[in-house]
């Protein structure tokens, strides 16, 4: 088990499977020192536990969970290209996207729980640039979506 796998453990989580794609893409993509992840949405196996827009029928706690979520599944991606999430060298970037209802101003809040995870998972390696982006809505009515890009070592 890796290093990264052993702190997943740690928080009482552990890796899922891979979401298949919904679509014509793949999970993740290998560009020399980089991998790039479609957008995750939070399934769990194979299916959304919540959906609607966050402000409305999701509140902002559940969308940052489920943001977490999609953290791990992002991590799942990368590990099926990679291999080993010790490769891991830092998170670059994560984009964040939430289906908001009309009013709903609090984005970055809820991107915050993919934040944290790469945070408490890689440490130092898991802090990267951002951005979160209020949407009107997702694929299957998901409250939210995260790509992430990494820089990998030893490449």
């Amino acid at each position: 088990m890796s290093a990264v796998e052993e702190k997943l453990a740690e928080l009482g989580l552990t890796l899922p499977e891979v979401v298949p794609p919904l679509a014509a893409y793949q999970p993740a993509v290998q560009s020399g020192v980089y991998v790039y992840t479609a957008g995750q949405l939070p399934m769990v196996d194979g299916k959304l536990p919540v959906t609607g827009k966050v402000g409305a029928e999701v509140t902002a706690e559940e969308a940052k969970d489920l943001a977490r979520v999609c953290a791990l599944n992002a991590l799942a991606a990368v590990k099926s290209v990679v291999g080993d999430l010790d490769r891991i060298a830092r998170v670059v970037k994560v984009v964040g996207f939430v289906a908001s209802a009309s009013d709903f101003t609090g984005q970055p809040g809820v991107i915050n729980g993919a934040s944290e995870l790469f945070a408490e998972v890689l440490g130092e390696k898991g802090v990267h640039a951002r951005s979160a982006v209020g949407v009107a809505v997702l694929p299957l009515d998901a409250p939210v979506e995260v790509e992430v890009q990494v820089e990998l070592s030893g490449v």
